[in-house]
């Protein structure tokens, strides 16, 4: 079951306006990202369910964060269907994401008290997500759809409160467009985890991409 309450884990991804988003089957590997995440600063990390056994990876970074990462807050991303919400949620998750708007996934989450921020890009979609009871919604994919996108959405839905995932990169420009155009916090895949620094190990280096893009974020505020 979850560990942090819903306004605690909304409250987190405003205040630290990132959210990591990170895959790999190997448990050893997917540990040592946690904690160089952890070390960066990060307090909101979205572990996505994109390969077989995806579950049980997870299950063991929760009992680890619990452990030893204290005040990291625990999500599951790439979810599409009520069941494999309602198994996450048994193993720990904090808040769910989907790459697309399932309204049956809302109740599950809603009966939990957890937070489920659904993929959506139109503005019917996040009107349609918010009566659903999503505080926060994903605008996704964002480098399809830009800041302008959400600038566009902000205009006549002032309280939307948006996650721009797809395309973000850890550099001022980038950071500067979408929180300009009214972002609440972005999720960072690839850019924040490069291929040849996960192969080589250098954990230091994501833990310095991670502090860079927060304190990036924050001058931004």
């Amino acid at each position: 079951m979850a560990k942090y309450t819903k306004l605690q884990v909304i409250q987190t991804m405003k205040e630290t306006g990132m959210v990591p988003v990170f895959y790999n089957a190997d448990l050893e590997t997917s540990k040592k990202v946690l904690k160089a995440c952890y070390d960066g600063g990060v307090r909101a990390f979205e572990f996505t369910n994109r390969g077989d056994f995806a579950q049980e990876v997870f299950g063991e970074l929760v009992k680890y964060a619990n452990k030893e990462l204290p005040g990291m807050i625990m999500g599951i991303g790439s979810v599409v269907d009520p069941g494999t919400a309602a198994m996450y949620i048994q193993l720990g998750a904090n808040f769910v994401v989907g790459p697309l708007f399932n309204p049956a996934v809302a109740p599950v989450c809603n009966r939990r008290l957890i937070p489920y921020c659904p993929g959506c890009a139109t503005p019917s979609e996040i009107g349609a997500a918010q009566e659903a009871g999503c505080d926060i919604c994903k605008v996704f994919p964002g480098d399809v759809l830009g800041p302008a996108f959400v600038k566009g959405i902000k205009a006549p839905m002032p309280w939307s409160q948006i996650m721009v995932t797809g395309g973000v990169k850890p550099t001022k420009e980038n950071l500067e467009a979408w929180f300009k155009a009214g972002v609440t916090c972005v999720g960072m895949g690839s850019n924040l985890f490069p291929k040849d620094v996960i192969a080589a190990g250098d954990w230091g280096k994501i833990s310095e991409l991670c502090a860079g893009a927060l304190e990036i974020i924050k001058s931004l505020r």
